[in-house]
């Protein structure tokens, strides 16, 4: 196992992963000397793909406009993914939802992020009763040009993640996740991060450390590629200790920790964008 420096001085920027901040916001503060940025799922699925998701017109999109207020549009990015067709969740079905989704999300931020499915053997085993299939070329081209159309008439920049097909013809650019620009631009710093090489071919993300862990969400989401199943989640949550320098359960006698190198990358000073 691993130890990661991760004090201000050694941290170039932070980029959080959610479906849902409200545990964090509060604390967000404590993150002052940091400088760092949200991916946001929010997707259009039932309780039948995502069992476990608080309301979304309650819960999930008030969280996301607070979010929004508290740090800036800039800093929080819409991901609507992964887009899984089958029976029920039509393209025709999602182009509907997006655009409510965009419509409720107005002026809250300036990018969204799209994907379709990747049937690994774990989302597979997932979703087997839904009867996903994968679409072909000419669908995902045709989503992704009217989804690229909503999101152009709410102001937003539509981007794709690790998607290996050409969608520039319809304005859709190739994203970066962990995007050393962005970085930058918040930090008033540039990042000289090259692209990272242990992610898929399409990945465009830039060399990060990713701190997580596979197989510690309760949240049961179908599609998930990181549970492999319900009762390992659940133990893992179990064994979540506060306290614990580590994410999950506790260093035992015999365990090696070694210490992660990781330089901070950023270079000379630039302007900063949202201050």
């Amino acid at each position: 196992m691993n130890r990661v420096n991760i004090t201000p001085d050694a941290v170039d920027g932070i980029v959080f992963w959610t479906k849902n901040p409200t545990p964090m916001l509060p604390r967000l503060g404590e993150l002052a000397r940091y400088h760092y940025y949200f991916q946001f799922t929010l997707n259009s699925y039932a309780a039948d793909v995502e069992p476990r998701m608080d309301s979304k017109a309650e819960r999930i999109i008030p969280a996301f406009k607070r979010l929004s207020d508290m740090i800036g549009p800039e800093r929080v990015i819409w991901r609507y993914d992964p887009i899984l067709i089958n029976e029920n969740y039509t393209a025709a079905y999602h182009i509907k939802y997006f655009e409510r989704l965009a419509r409720s999300l107005r002026g809250y931020t300036k990018k969204c992020v799209f994907s379709f499915i990747d049937l690994y053997r774990s989302t597979r085993d997932g979703l087997a009763e839904f009867a996903v299939h994968s679409p072909m070329l000419e669908q995902k081209s045709m989503l992704a040009k009217s989804i690229y159309e909503i999101a152009s008439s709410y102001g937003l920049v539509l981007e794709s993640c690790a998607e290996d097909i050409p969608l520039e013809e319809y304005g859709v650019a190739h994203g970066r996740c962990v995007d050393a620009d962005l970085l930058g631009k918040i930090s008033g710093r540039r990042i000289e991060a090259k692209r990272d090489k242990n992610q898929r071919p399409a990945c465009g993300c830039a060399e990060s450390v990713d701190i997580g862990m596979y197989g510690t969400c309760p949240s049961g989401c179908r599609y998930c590629y990181a549970n492999h199943s319900k009762r390992n989640a659940a133990q893992n949550v179990a064994r979540h200790d506060p306290a614990s320098p580590l994410l999950c359960g506790e260093i035992g006698y015999g365990d090696r920790i070694t210490e992660r190198r990781t330089p901070p990358l950023r270079g000379c000073r630039q302007g900063n964008i949202f201050s």
